[in-house]
């Protein structure tokens, strides 16, 4: 199901700005226009994977250093930022963070409580507390403890907790998504071990509450949720008021081999346009060896190419930590590319103050977070967010002269990303 690697923690200094491809054209000479704006001639092309996409290796990866990745991922419990008396230590999420934006990357990071082999995420302030009792059960043959969420003060901290992490990193540019649940890894299951609702798990009522309390609490950073939720353990299928919540979705299994069967129907419950307005990913799967190994061979593990199966579910990032031991950096970088959006100018004009261009996502998703077109520290209006495959749109700035360069801006990267774009304008 799930690689579960050692912990490595890193802290570099943090730095968070925004990142600007710089791209020099030259203003085409005969063209003219009643309105004074001329078309401006434009090189350039995408050559690596862009932020917030592409393949995901852990952070204690050692090819995390070199891979052609954007994005690293790591999970938490919320013991690991809860002090003693029940105050918050966020240094070592800090450490990690900073380790990340170091590297040029953001973080994908998931919250959990419940793991195989280990003790609960649960801080140690809540578990002292009167009537508060976990149960100790087996779980893929190993000891494993459970939370009690019938206990209302711990149910009472999930929902305090994420109020404040969201207070503290809901525009944080060292993270790109955050993923959480309950039950086993955060997948909202525990289909080895004592799924009880109300105890070992979440009641349906509670979960409910949770969705709302999070779609209300994340402004800027999107959330994500197991595909597994889909299920009868889970309030999703049976509520269109919860489906409308923007959340996003991710499958911890995306390519074995009764993902057809197992997993589609999932996906379809959450509706199969919620990429639309949320992220999708995942991570590739473990059920058999070959889900590693071929992972990104030509047709995949079971016939499917990555390109095809990322293209159907309109993926924006997928993890594949052992996929360095596999293939090699070229290959990684092509799989990434092909993940998430990416932008195409296919018209640009200036005149001596202003200038218009038109943009295409020739993507398979679009970007989940502002960027704009710029020409120097001048940017249009309109966002880029939100831009589907295929789609077109035109922005104004406020900026022209003789040999405008233009960029796109985003505030939700750290220093060293740049979002690039395709561009072959002649006049």
């Amino acid at each position: 199901m799930l690689f579960t690697p050692s912990g490595r923690l890193h802290h570099p200094t943090r730095r968070a700005v925004l990142c600007l491809l710089a791209v020099v054209p030259v203003l085409a000479t005969g063209a003219s226009a009643d309105d004074g704006f001329q078309p401006v001639t434009l090189k350039s092309h995408v050559a690596d994977v862009q932020p917030m996409t592409g393949i995901v290796l852990w952070t204690t990866n050692e090819a995390v250093e070199t891979a052609p990745i954007q994005l690293e991922y790591s999970y938490f419990t919320y013991a690991s930022v809860v002090a003693a008396d029940g105050s918050f230590d966020w240094k070592p999420l800090e450490d990690v963070l900073d380790a990340v934006a170091k590297r040029k990357h953001q973080l994908v990071l998931r919250w959990h409580d419940t793991y195989v082999g280990m003790p609960t995420g649960v801080p140690a302030h809540i578990k002292r507390m009167p009537g508060y009792r976990e149960t100790k059960g087996r779980s893929e043959k190993k000891a494993t403890d459970f939370p009690d969420w019938s206990h209302a003060g711990w149910r009472q901290f999930v929902l305090d907790f994420f109020s404040e992490f969201a207070k503290r990193y809901d525009n944080d540019p060292r993270i790109a998504f955050v993923q959480v649940g309950f039950g086993l890894w955060s997948e909202y299951h525990i289909y080895d071990g004592p799924m009880r609702l109300g105890q070992t798990f979440p009641s349906l009522e509670y979960q409910a509450e949770f969705a709302r309390h999070l779609a209300k609490t994340f402004v800027q950073t999107p959330w994500m949720i197991s595909v597994d939720a889909a299920g009868e353990q889970a309030p999703y299928a049976a509520s269109p008021e919860l489906l409308e919540l923007r959340f996003g979705v991710f499958d911890d299994s995306f390519n074995h081999a009764k993902h057809a069967k197992e997993n589609l129907p999932n996906w379809n419950t959450f509706r199969r346009d919620r990429w639309k307005t949320a992220p999708t990913g995942g991570e590739f799967s473990f059920f058999a060896k070959v889900d590693q190994t071929k992972a990104l061979a030509p047709k995949g593990p079971h016939g499917i190419p990555f390109e095809k199966h990322a293209a159907d579910f309109h993926i924006s990032f997928m993890i594949g930590d052992a996929q360095p031991e596999h293939q090699k950096p070229a290959r990684i970088r092509e799989a990434g590319m092909a993940c998430g959006y990416r932008f195409r100018v296919t018209k640009f004009e200036a005149s001596a103050d202003a200038a218009r261009v038109e943009i295409e996502n020739r993507g398979i998703a679009p970007i989940y977070y502002d960027a704009f077109p710029a020409i120097g520290d001048v940017r249009a209006k309109e966002s880029l967010k939100g831009l589907l495959p295929g789609e077109r749109r035109t922005f104004a700035i406020a900026a022209g002269g003789a040999s405008p360069t233009l960029t796109i801006e985003c505030d939700r990267l750290v220093k060293g990303q740049r979002i690039g774009f395709d561009a072959d304008l002649m006049r």
